[in-house]
């Protein structure tokens, strides 16, 4: 995709060159039009997180990428809200190349063949790893610019960054421990069937069926089975009543998580493998919903867990890619945790709201580049509800593809005040890479190649945003 620059709106950054443009955005670096494939991960970090062995299955095979010219699948819809309204549809024009899906990354990028930056930074993050105590300001700074595949580490890395790993590694496994052995304790209190419950329940308060002989015969009294446990009950207590409550939700959830990535053979088929990575997606987002009764699940969920999952599950490290269900789970609720506001419908409108989130990306649009942001939200009336509600909601997993999404995690969660400023730059990027075509546009055009944003260069997306640093709106 060719690259472009902001225009003469307020807050343009950088020196300007010729024609207009910026000298960072004039760079011989973003030459090329996509972002370099990675390559498979190697167990050159494994020694960092090694635990003893364990008769845990074994990490899955990463399945080899789809054949060209297989139908590409449909994105999954963004969260659904009432309150937000729908975007119209563009007349749908003649259906373009679609995208290349990726099933996991390519096998042909050897370490000899990586960038001399990305060798050294590679070498860096190793040895940071490596510390006693691990520097989380110097990791931030160096994840936030891109985590080499093949070095295997970001299922680590990603861990230290959302805060579910402690920064003195003599307590790593210590802390593991403790969160996995809780998060069995969860699976056995919240994915029991209600039979199971009751019973239980009956057991704890002492009504355990017993055989009681009566005038020397074996006739066996009647269980005593309290209201709350009876399945017709409708007391708020019953463990019957809330499981039909809950089943519309779980219903959701197994509909999405069937659903999630169908280009890709780790989520989606037939296979054992694929069955088995399902059910854990389904444990995690069944779990969360009965913890946060006040969110409970949000179609669109299944796309942010999915990136933490199968990066944790594909940790080179055995025994950690077996429980990267826990692992998994606990990450999932720190990540939301900046972002539950923008899942729950009675906060839309307010200041902390999916709607005040999306009027800061308009406020640094219009700082970064006025031009654009008149064309885009007075001349072509393109509300930024009818793309960034997407954008924003789902970390821009349905945006690109899954590769590059990865790369694209490195730098939200290296950002030390939480994902959300560095999402909004990047978004802000998205827009100034695609002002010509937008400028030139229609709102039908501009619409669709929003609601449908093109391959880029991945790094130098990202370069774009950090320019914006600083500058942030609101």
């Amino acid at each position: 995709m060719e690259d472009e620059a902001p225009g003469n709106g307020t807050g343009n950054a950088g020196a300007m060159g010729k024609k207009g443009v910026p000298e960072w955005l004039n760079s011989s670096l973003w030459a090329s039009s996509s972002s370099p494939p990675a390559s498979a991960s190697t167990t050159a970090a494994a020694c960092l997180f090694r635990s003893p062995p364990s008769p845990k299955p074994e990490a899955p095979k990463r399945a080899p990428i789809p054949e060209p010219g297989s139908p590409p699948s449909p994105k999954p819809e963004a969260p659904t809200r009432a309150s937000i309204p729908e975007p119209p549809r563009p007349p749908q024009p003649p259906s373009e190349a679609p995208r290349p899906s990726v099933e996991a990354p390519p096998d042909d990028r050897s370490p000899s063949r990586l960038s001399q930056e990305e060798v050294s930074r590679q070498s860096q993050l190793l040895a940071e790893l490596s510390k006693k105590v691990v520097n989380i300001g110097e990791l931030r700074r160096l994840a936030s610019q891109g985590i080499p595949d093949d070095t295997g580490i970001r299922s680590i890395v990603w861990k230290l960054l959302l805060g579910y790993l402690p920064y003195d590694r003599e307590f790593w496994m210590q802390e593991l421990a403790k969160k996995r052995s809780q998060y069995k304790a969860f699976k056995e209190e919240f994915l029991m069937n209600p039979s199971e419950m009751a019973r239980r329940l009956e057991e704890s308060a002492g009504h355990k069926n017993e055989e009681l002989e009566t005038g020397g015969r074996g006739f066996l009294m009647r269980s005593e089975i309290t209201h709350d446990e009876h399945p017709l009950s409708l007391g708020k207590t019953s463990v019957w009543n809330q499981f039909f409550q809950e089943t519309e939700t779980i219903e959701q959830i197994e509909r999405d998580v069937k659903r999630t990535h169908p280009d890709m053979q780790f989520f989606c088929g037939d296979s054992s493998l694929a069955k088995s990575n399902q059910e854990a997606l389904r444990h995690i987002l069944i779990i969360f919903a009965k913890l946060n009764p006040g969110i409970r699940y949000v179609q669109g969920m299944n796309e942010l867990l999915a990136p933490l999952f199968y990066v944790f599950r594909n940790d080179p490290d055995q025994n950690n890619a077996a429980y990267a269900e826990a692992d998994a789970f606990f990450c999932f609720v720190e990540l939301l945790s900046g972002f539950r506001d923008n899942f729950c419908q009675k906060l839309d409108n307010s200041v902390v709201g999916i709607r005040s989130t999306i009027s800061k990306l308009s406020e640094l649009l219009k700082k970064h580049d006025g031009e654009l942001w008149r064309h885009l939200e007075i001349t072509t009336k393109v509300n930024p509800q009818f793309y960034a509600f997407r954008w924003i909601t789902l970390l821009l997993t349905q945006e690109f593809n899954f590769v590059d999404s990865l790369h694209i995690w490195d730098a939200l969660l290296s950002d030390p005040d939480g994902p959300q400023d560095t999402l909004l730059r990047v978004c802000c990027a998205m827009l100034i890479l695609v002002r010509k075509r937008l400028l030139a546009g229609d709102f039908t055009s501009n619409l669709k190649l929003l609601q449908n944003y093109p391959q880029t260069n991945i790094d130098h997306l990202l370069y774009v945003a950090n320019k914006l640093r600083g500058s942030s709106a609101g």
